[in-house]
C-alpha cells in the first residue's frame, strides 16, 4: 500500500495540519511516512500545500508529482493540482468554496461541502478535519482513531476542549462520502 497525496488551499485553511495529522497517524500505525510542506510568505490567505506519502515500504523522496490523491480546498488549488492526479486516482473538492467541476473523467471525484458541514457540527474552523474524515473514509490510509490520537497530540492539553467538535467533524466528513 502506498498513497501519494497533495493537499492544497489557502493559508489558514488547515492544509498543512491535515498533512501533518496523516503523517503522524501513519507513523503511529508503523507505516513509512513523509510530509513536505510548501507555503508562501503570507500567514493567512497565501497559498499553502503539502505532499504526504504513507507507505508500507520506505519512502525514497518526499516530493509528489503524480499523486494517487489530491485534496483541494480552494479554486486556485483545483486549477493547479487537478492535473497531478494519476488516472484512476482520487480528487476531493471543497464544494463549499469551489463552484466549478473537475475537467477530467479518468479520475474519481468527490465534491464535499466541508465548510457547510463544519458549520453544522458547530465550528467553521473544522472544515479541514471534515475533509480529512472524508479522505480517510475513502482510502483507509489510516484509521480515524489514529487521526484523533495525532490531533490530540498536536493540540496538547490546552486544546483538549476542542476534541469533541473535531471528533464530530471527522465523523461528518466520513458520512458525507458514505455510499
Amino acid at each position: 500500500m502506498k498513497q501519494e497525496l497533495i493537499i492544497a488551499g489557502f493559508g489558514g485553511q488547515g492544509v498543512l495540519l491535515m498533512g501533518k495529522l496523516l503523517a503522524y497517524a501513519g507513523m503511529n500505525e508503523g507505516k513509512e511516512v513523509s510530509w513536505l510542506p510548501s507555503y508562501g510568505p503570507e500567514m493567512r490567505g497565501g497559498t499553502a500545500n503539502c505532499s504526504v506519502i504513507v507507505s508500507d515500504e520506505p519512502v525514497a523522496a518526499p516530493i509528489v508529482q503524480e499523486a494517487s490523491a489530491v485534496i483541494v480546498m480552494n479554486r486556485p488549488s483545483l486549477d493547479t493540482f487537478e492535473k497531478n492526479v494519476v488516472p484512476g486516482g482520487l480528487l476531493l473538492v471543497n464544494s463549499s468554496l469551489i463552484d466549478v467541476k473537475a475537467t477530467r473523467d479518468d479520475i474519481r471525484v468527490y465534491y464535499v461541502p466541508v465548510n457547510d458541514i463544519a458549520a453544522q457540527v458547530g465550528n467553521p474552523r473544522t472544515a479541514n478535519i471534515v475533509m480529512l474524515g472524508a479522505f480517510v473514509a475513502l482510502t483507509g490510509i489510516v484509521t480515524p482513531e489514529e487521526v484523533l490520537t495525532a490531533l490530540r497530540h498536536t493540540f496538547g492539553p490546552a486544546k483538549e476542549h476542542l476534541m469533541p467538535v473535531n471528533e464530530k467533524a471527522l465523523a461528518a466528513g466520513a458520512a458525507a462520502v458514505a455510499p
